[in-house]
């Protein structure tokens, strides 16, 4: 991972220096830029023509562009490279720490190879800093995947240095170790997503699982794996429905981390479908080019205790990973057959590839008894998530205000997240003859009707909230601002926010 480090200077050797510029324009309709805080010494450095420079060479300010110029003058790096911030905020405002995340990011991204870089970018105080070293170190994220190394292979950009008159004081540099923390869980999640499922199925996911916490080597952490003899045994009906199907059996993995100052219990639990052919209810063959990311909300949740853990947050947290591979094997489950979940329930399998909501069902039904106060569950879960919000995750709760909260502090930490209903009307259509519940119900509003379903499972009286990231996991395209190609890590950020407030008593 790319070291960062803090300095009060911005003109120190380096292979590139980054700064901010803001968008302008005059009273006539001249578009331009304008040097952001924290650009003047390389500026001065420059010859007090830099904002010229970047002008004539058509730089507009729009947030995450970059320009690069060749250094002169005094400048002790041969490149500079001018981000984007987009317009200058009003008298009074502080710029976005979002823009700043994401423009760091992309600014990281470009200097792949380099083995140094200066970032003077406006930094006046503990959040912004936190902000770009975050950004820095989720933009150098690069998943080499299993290909033999080659020698003339790009490697992530090696060290940075912000440049900010905070540098000397302590809650910036508690800020970075903050970032490296929170950025680290971010691509730990992505290395799982990006994995290949030959190498990572319910089995390998636990052992890495377990591999993480005993690295973590916390006391306050510990890591429990049931097999699928225990879940037999422990009435997982669930899981085990649903990994009939696959020569690899499921696990359930159950994650704790205690704080002896806890006076708050977050429980969550996460969607860890290892790969999905959707079974029975088979998937045409274009669908199945991401499946390997079915397992993204497992990675997050997992990811965000280890990360709530090494930062001593007094909170208590209790972590599920319902892992399992939905293959169409001789011993998978068939549709209109009926299952018995944990805790007794009894559900009819309408559709195989709703495979999601039953593993989760059974864990959700689980973590009910350890009696939290705040129960989350995230899942790759449907289709018609992506449909309705493209790359935004859904938000779906049993309490308005915890919803309300979760799509704030989704914001707060960098991530995009709109608050979506569990109509009641909706309820009726997963009744069935042949069992307590169906686990498909009316096509329209899916998304809907499929939170609906886990809410069936929360116990009585816990507040719970639903988070649907099935379009913010895996990004297909190019990446942009923080955002790589491949698994994203999304919900990790949030999570571990929103344990940090729990822990803070908000």
């Amino acid at each position: 991972m790319t070291s960062i480090s803090l300095s009060a200077t911005a003109t120190g050797k380096a292979d590139a220096v980054v700064v901010g510029v803001y968008a302008t324009e005059t009273a006539k309709g001249v578009r331009g830029v304008a040097l952001a805080p924290g650009a003047e010494a390389v500026d001065a450095a420059y010859g007090g023509a830099l904002a010229k420079a970047l002008d004539l060479l058509g730089a507009a300010g729009k947030d995450g562009e970059l320009t690069r110029v060749p250094a002169q003058g005094d400048v002790k790096a041969p490149l500079i490279v001018a981000v984007g911030l987009g317009k200058k905020p009003g008298k009074g405002a502080a710029l976005n720490t979002d823009t700043l995340r994401k423009s760091a990011a992309a600014a990281a991204r470009s200097l792949a190879g380099k083995a140094k870089a200066v970032f003077a970018l406006p930094a006046e105080d503990a959040e912004q800093v936190g902000a770009i070293a975050e950004g820095v170190l989720l933009g150098t994220y690069a998943w080499q995947g299993l290909k033999t190394p080659r020698k003339d292979a790009k490697g992530a950009l090696g060290e940075v240095v912000l440049a900010t008159g905070a540098a000397k004081q302590a809650p910036a540099k508690k800020a970075v170790e903050r970032a490296g923390t929170v950025a680290g869980a971010v691509n730990l999640a992505r290395d799982l997503i990006n994995t290949p499922p030959s190498h990572l199925y319910p089995a390998s996911f636990a052992e890495r699982a377990q591999a993480e916490v005993k690295d973590a080597a916390l006391a306050t952490l510990s890591i429990e794996v049931l097999d699928e003899k225990a879940l037999t045994k422990g009435g997982y009906g669930g899981i085990m429905g649903i990994g009939k199907g696959s020569a690899k059996p499921p696990r359930l993995v159950r994650v704790t981390y205690r704080h002896p100052k806890a006076k708050k219990h977050l429980a969550l639990v996460g969607k860890g479908i290892t790969f999905d052919t959707g079974g029975i209810s088979l998937k045409p063959a274009n669908a199945m080019d991401t499946m390997k990311s079915d397992m993204s909300g497992a990675a997050a949740v997992f990811s965000a205790t280890v990360a709530v853990a090494r930062q001593e947050v007094p909170v208590n947290v209790t972590t599920y990973l319902s892992l399992a591979e939905n293959m169409p094997g001789g011993g998978a489950i068939k549709v209109s057959d009926v299952i018995t979940m944990y805790g007794g329930k009894t559900v009819e399998i309408m559709n195989t590839d709703a495979e999601g909501r039953v593993v989760m069902a059974d864990a959700l039904a689980r973590a009910s008894e350890d009696g939290p106060d705040l129960l989350l569950d995230v899942a790759t879960l449907t289709g018609a998530q992506v449909l309705a919000l493209d790359r935004l995750s859904a938000v779906m709760a049993n309490d308005e205000e915890l919803r309300t909260r979760i799509v704030e502090t989704a914001k707060a930490a960098g991530e995009e997240m709109w608050p979506m209903p569990l109509p009641e009307y909706l309820r009726e259509t997963i009744d069935t003859q042949s069992a307590d519940i169906s686990n498909m119900g009316q096509r329209m509003g899916g998304m809907l009707v499929a939170g609906l379903f886990l809410r069936e499972f929360v116990g009585e009286g816990i507040k719970w909230a639903h988070l649907d990231i099935a379009g913010a996991s895996f990004n297909e395209k190019a990446p942009y601002g923080d955002t790589p190609k491949g698994g994203t890590g999304a919900a990790v950020r949030t999570l571990v926010k929103l344990a940090e407030d729990l822990g803070a008593g908000k």
